[in-house]
């Protein structure tokens, strides 16, 4: 998933109206404002309410659902290799939202501060915040993905990760 396939999936999820904020590597390259590392999807969290406008404007372009997770996520697959990994999250109104888990009793928790504006290429773009790629990057084995991400972070923001 080049920059450009990013910020093409976005611009086509502003005009269907729906709200949505990267994480992951992608999330993690937007906080620091360049491309660190080779990725092969786009990780989404979006409102599970606008869902179907979601997926209606990446049916559209050829992405069709490849693996469900649900409720916790699920993968959108185009004919030519891109995934998009889909993170549905249901708001409170104070602005914070919940993301199935696992473990239904222990939901992933976004608190309102974590949704926040980082750059792809000088274009500015929803992620999550630097404190939410901490939080969700702990309690499993790392790979060397992961790795590498975390190490950007201390580089960029001098802050201590799990790994």
């Amino acid at each position: 998933m080049t920059a450009e396939d990013v910020l093409s999936v976005l611009a086509l999820l502003r005009r269907a109206e729906a709200d949505v904020w990267i994480g992951g590597g992608w999330g993690i390259d937007a906080l620091i404002g360049e491309q660190t590392r080779d990725h092969r999807d786009v990780d989404l969290m979006h409102r599970q309410d606008q869902e179907t406008a979601v997926m209606a404007a990446l049916s559209e372009v050829g992405f069709v659902e490849s693996l469900s997770r649900r409720p916790i996520r699920f993968v959108v697959t185009a004919p030519d290799g891109r995934e998009i990994d889909l993170h549905p999250l249901v708001f409170a109104d104070d602005g914070s939202a919940v993301q199935a888990s696992p473990e239904p009793e222990r939901p992933f928790l976004y608190p309102p501060r974590c949704f926040v504006t980082g750059a792809i290429e000088g274009t500015p773009v929803p992620c999550l915040s630097v404190e939410q790629q901490v939080y969700f990057h702990q309690g499993y084995e790392p790979t060397d993905r992961d790795r590498h991400d975390m190490t950007q972070l201390r580089r960029v923001f001098g802050i201590a990760t799990y790994f």
